[in-house]
C-alpha cells in the first residue's frame, strides 16, 4: 500500500488473505466468520488504521466521504462560530461540507467526535483541542495522507499543523497600552483550567509587559474564571483587596461580560478595562470596551486553506501560522490611574 493512500476495505483483506466480503462481514456482524478470521481482520484493521465507511457505502470501497470534521470546545462560543464561517467561506468551492460537535472542553468526548468522524472517511479533520488530550492515535491516519489541523490551540502528541492567534504578543500590548496610561497595578482574570494554552499565552504576556516596566508581578492580582458568572465574582474579589487595581485585563471574551456586568452592577467607571477578545456590542458599552481583537475568520481560513493543500498532495513538514491581533481603542483602556 503507498504511504500516502488511506487504507481500504480490499487492503485489510489483502492483509489477512481473504476476500473484501468476509472482512465486511466481520466489521458489520453481518453473517459467519470464524473465531480465528474474525481476530485476524481486526488485527489488520488496528495495524493499518482502517475506518470503516458509515456513511458512503453505496461509493466504491475506500473512497472518501465530502465532508470535514471540525470539533470545538463550545458550540455558544461567537469565536469558534466566526472560525467555522472562516473554514466554509474557503471549502464551499471545493464542494466539501463542514460538520461540527462541541467536546465541552473534554478528551474523552473530543476522542469520541473525532471516531465518529473517521468512521464517515472524512476528507480533512480540524480539532480545537480540549485541555488533557492525547491525540497520538490520530498518527496513522495523518501517515496514510488525512490532512489534519489544530485550530487556535496546539495538540498534543502529533505533529501537524497549527493555527493560532498571537495570544503573547497580543496581551503584551493590551497591558502595555494600560501601562501607558499611567496603571501600575492591574489585575488579570484568565480563563479555566490554569494549563490551558491561550489562558498560558496570554498570562505570559501580561507578565511580560509588567517586566518590561520594571513593576513586579503581584499572584494576587491574578485570578480565574471560565464563565461570565465566575468572571463578576472575580472582579469583585479584585476590586475588594486591601490594595485594588486600577485596571484590568479580561483574558478572553466572556471573562470580559462577566468583568463589564459587575463593574456595571457597583456603578464604578474608573477602572480602566482591557479585554482579549472582541464582544458583541463593545461600542455599545459605557464607556466602550477597549479590546485586543482576534481574527477568528482569518484563523479558519487559514486552517482550511492549509488543509486543501495537504489535500492536493503538499507533503511539506508541518507548520504553525500565526494569525496576528490588533488593539482597538474605544476608550475603556484609556481611562488613567487615579
Amino acid at each position: 500500500m503507498a504511504a500516502n493512500r488511506r487504507p481500504t476495505l480490499a487492503d485489510v483483506a489483502r492483509e489477512v488473505g481473504v476476500s473484501a466480503k468476509t472482512v465486511s462481514r466481520v466489521l458489520n456482524e453481518d453473517g459467519p466468520a470464524s473465531a480465528r478470521t474474525r481476530e485476524q481482520v481486526l488485527a489488520a484493521v488496528a495495524k493499518l488504521g482502517f475506518q470503516p465507511n458509515l456513511m458512503a457505502r453505496n461509493i466504491r470501497v475506500g473512497g472518501p466521504d465530502t465532508t470535514i470534521g471540525l470539533v470545538v470546545p463550545d458550540l455558544g462560543n461567537p469565536f469558534f462560530g466566526a472560525v467555522a464561517g472562516g473554514i466554509e467561506d474557503v471549502v464551499r468551492d471545493r464542494g466539501l461540507t463542514l460538520l461540527m460537535g462541541s467536546s465541552a472542553d473534554e478528551p474523552a468526548r473530543e476522542r469520541g467526535l473525532t471516531d465518529k468522524f473517521l468512521a464517515r472517511r472524512i476528507s480533512i479533520l480540524m480539532v480545537i483541542p480540549s485541555v488533557g488530550s492525547d491525540h497520538s492515535h490520530l498518527r496513522s491516519h495523518r501517515s496514510t495522507g488525512l490532512p489534519i489541523v489544530f485550530v487556535d490551540r496546539p495538540g498534543a502528541g502529533l505533529t501537524t499543523d497549527s493555527v493560532v492567534s498571537s495570544n503573547l504578543a497580543g496581551a503584551h500590548e493590551g497591558v502595555a497600552h494600560l501601562i501607558a496610561h499611567g496603571h501600575r497595578r492591574i489585575g488579570f482574570v484568565g480563563d479555566l483550567p490554569t494549563n490551558l494554552y491561550t489562558r498560558r499565552e496570554r498570562l505570559a504576556g501580561y507578565r511580560s509587559a509588567l517586566a518590561e516596566a520594571g513593576l513586579p508581578h503581584d499572584r494576587s492580582l491574578v485570578i480565574n474564571a471560565h464563565d461570565q458568572h465566575g468572571a463578576s465574582v472575580c472582579t469583585s474579589r479584585l476590586l475588594e483587596l486591601a490594595s485594588p487595581p486600577t485596571a484590568l485585563f479580561a483574558g478572553n471574551n466572556i471573562v470580559a461580560l462577566g468583568m463589564v456586568a459587575e463593574l456595571a452592577r457597583i456603578k464604578r467607571k474608573d477602572v480602566a478595562v482591557v479585554a482579549f477578545d472582541d464582544v458583541p456590542l463593545a461600542e455599545a458599552l459605557e464607556p466602550a470596551l477597549t479590546v485586543v481583537a482576534q481574527d477568528p475568520e482569518e484563523i479558519g481560513r487559514k486552517a482550511a486553506e492549509t488543509a486543501l493543500a495537504r489535500l492536493d498532495g503538499d507533503r511539506s513538514r508541518a507548520r504553525t501560522i500565526t494569525v496576528p491581533t490588533r488593539l482597538i481603542v474605544r476608550g475603556s483602556g484609556e481611562l488613567t490611574a487615579s
